[in-house]
């Protein structure tokens, strides 16, 4: 190595001097004695042939030369920690994920930070909306949807089985009366027609309630947006109590029992 003729080990032992203004912190530094660092500058010194530190009762200071080294030898260690993070960042490994939207803010957004944490080498890019991703095409590595798991030309793993239930927000829960004809409703149209839509007709039947007028009221195309006008007061609504479970932990949003 013609063009590098002195020890890596003495220039590091320097780099670290000069920055801390110290061979103890240095020694510290670099987890060998104080002695040790000492003989490495000497012998960096030697191999330069100029004093590199002034040494002083309680520190050492650089020299001029130290100084011009010190300089080169800072901007050549940036350079390649950048270098490290470029490679390092090259290295990442992105993946797709295709969520529905209310999936995306009540269900992933929540962990992505336990996950961040224990799998940095994964950068996600979400990707949300209610149509079918195209997994073969490289639309998405990862798709989450409701549905009965039978999937052509993919592997498919069942996350939970969603129940739904009417929940309201506790100042309007203690506002409604046994009628439920003059409940005030919240309907979400179901994004995929083709899929068993659990709204207010399915939960009536099933509770044996009567709804009068079931179609009144506001309606909704994003369950995002529903369980936001559920939290404000706005009505009660149909919600899966997975999507809606820190509303429901929290109080934010109430059950509503059927009138017996």
């Amino acid at each position: 190595m013609p063009r590098f003729p002195f020890s890596l080990d003495a220039l590091h032992a320097f780099e670290a001097a000069a920055r801390l203004g110290s061979f103890k912190h240095a020694a510290a530094e670099l987890a060998v004695t104080a002695t040790a660092v000492s003989h490495r500058i000497r012998l960096l010194e030697t191999q330069i042939g100029k004093p590199l530190f002034e040494r002083k009762v309680r520190a050492v200071v650089l020299t001029e030369d130290g100084k011009i080294l010190s300089d080169a030898v800072g901007r050549s260690l940036a350079a390649v920690a950048d270098a490290v993070a470029q490679i390092r960042h090259a290295a990442r490994q992105s993946v797709i994920v295709s969520l529905t939207p209310e999936f995306a803010v009540q269900w992933l957004m929540p962990r992505l930070s336990a996950f961040q944490a224990a799998c940095p080498e994964i950068e996600l890019h979400i990707r949300a909306g209610y149509d079918l991703a195209d997994l073969t095409g490289g639309g998405a590595d990862l798709a989450v949807r409701y549905g009965d798991g039978v999937c052509e030309n993919t592997d498919e793993t069942e996350l939970f089985r969603e129940r739904f239930a009417p929940v309201a927000a506790p100042s309007l829960l203690a506002r409604l009366g046994s009628d439920t004809a003059q409940w005030p409703l919240i309907h979400l149209d179901w994004h995929n027609p083709g899929q068993t839509a659990i709204g207010w007709n399915e939960w009536a039947k099933a509770a044996g309630v009567p709804l009068q007028n079931v179609q009144r009221g506001i309606r909704y195309s994003d369950a995002t947006h529903l369980m936001r006008a559920a939290v404000a007061g706005q009505g009660v609504a149909i919600i899966g109590k997975r999507m809606a479970a820190a509303e429901l932990d929290s109080g934010l949003l109430q059950p509503v029992r059927p009138p017996s």
